[in-house]
């Protein structure tokens, strides 16, 4: 069983951008199906990015589709969290998830119970 670490997380004014990661330990067999969350003071935590690195499938929450991108560097087994036009909504502790199995026909889903696995966080704060 691996473990999930994020970071990258900063305090940015609004129109700006970051990139967040969350390395993988273990085997990258059980970093294939992916998923953002962040939870913001106050609020539940909401799904705002997952995706299925074996086929390519994935999915943006409605608050983030258009202004963050997910991606990997495979040799490294992490994932990034590419966050640009952010807004001060934004704030919001971000951690990355994982879910065992995954194969072909795992859907990338935005749901707190379709992952397995948890990171501890990075904060991101956005000012206007």
């Amino acid at each position: 069983q691996g473990q999930l670490v994020e970071s990258g997380g900063d305090s940015v004014q609004a129109g700006g951008s970051l990139r967040l990661s969350c390395a993988a330990s273990g085997s990258r067999d059980r970093s294939n199906c992916m998923a953002w969350f962040r939870q913001a003071p106050g609020k539940g935590r909401e799904g705002i990015a997952a995706i299925n690195f074996g086929t390519g499938r994935g999915q943006y929450g409605d608050s983030v589709k258009g202004r963050f991108t997910i991606s990997r560097d495979s040799a490294k087994n992490t994932m990034y969290l590419q966050m640009s036009s952010l807004k001060p909504e934004d704030t919001a502790l971000y951690t990355c998830a994982a879910a065992w199995p995954c194969g072909d026909t795992w859907y990338p889903s935005l749901r707190n119970s379709a992952y397995d696995y948890w990171g501890q966080g990075t904060q991101v704060t956005v000012s206007s």
